[in-house]
């Protein structure tokens, strides 16, 4: 019983004195409740210190099974490992999000291709040039463009396609072969495909305002001209 009593109080002063707390041995309640406010979190050096002091104080007419000494270590063991990747784990972290900053940074202002049905045509007499999707080969393949109104100001007839992506030209001009204002223009395409009639997916210009760094791994996100927020990852070229 003696020997178990001295093992407790040794380990309760190993565990004491791991825990950095630092109160007054003075009368004064107050100022010494408000000088030990808590002991800081045990460590795998706090473990290791019990485990020590454990050793130290067992019974030796009774010592501990070896094997709760190899549990105990293979414990501390596999902590210290999980921290070391924790903190591994935030350093990887910390240098995504300064390599994400210098790409954003990069990409402010220059022009990318998109998956999207909406182009910022800024100068009309320049064009615009796209292309489009076609799953496999098919007929009838046409870009018909609106203006903000929801008006049909163009049609490209560009007939019979391969399967692949098709570029195709628009030289901002309507129908009637009068440059359009300058705006925001939705473009869709479509073709006949085994005999029915099927949207096809664009790929359209346009230019980088400003990025949007993504949260806790999110992705990043591209705020473009005439378009609005899309995703980086919906990015098929980056221009100049």
């Amino acid at each position: 019983m003696t020997t178990t009593s001295s093992t407790s109080n040794s380990i309760l002063s190993a565990l004491n004195g791991s825990s950095k707390t630092s109160a007054s041995s003075s009368t004064g309640s107050s100022s010494s409740s408000s000088s030990s406010t808590g002991t800081s979190a045990l460590g795998k050096d706090s473990f290791l210190q019990l485990l020590v002091t454990q050793m130290n104080n067992q019974n030796p007419l009774d010592p501990q099974d070896n094997t709760q000494f190899v549990s105990q270590l293979a414990q501390f063991s596999s902590l210290e490992s999980m921290q070391n990747l924790d903190t591994t784990l935030g350093s990887f972290y910390s240098s995504f999000q300064s390599s994400q900053a210098l790409q954003a940074s990069s990409l402010v202002g220059r022009s990318v291709i998109v998956s999207s049905s909406q182009a910022q045509l800024d100068t009309p007499s320049s064009g615009l040039s796209g292309s489009l999707v076609m799953p496999s080969a098919g007929d009838g393949v046409s870009v018909k463009i609106y203006n903000d109104s929801g008006d049909l100001v163009r049609t490209i007839d560009m007939g019979s396609q391969k399967s692949g992506n098709i570029s195709f030209n628009w030289d901002g001009k309507d129908d009637s072969g009068n440059l359009v204002n300058a705006g925001a223009y939705t473009f869709k395409a479509a073709a006949t495909l085994d005999g029915t009639n099927t949207a096809l997916t664009t790929y359209l210009p346009a230019t980088v305002n400003s990025v949007t760094l993504g949260q806790n791994g999110a992705d990043m996100t591209l705020n473009l001209a005439g378009i609005g927020s899309v995703s980086a990852s919906s990015v098929q070229t980056i221009g100049k």
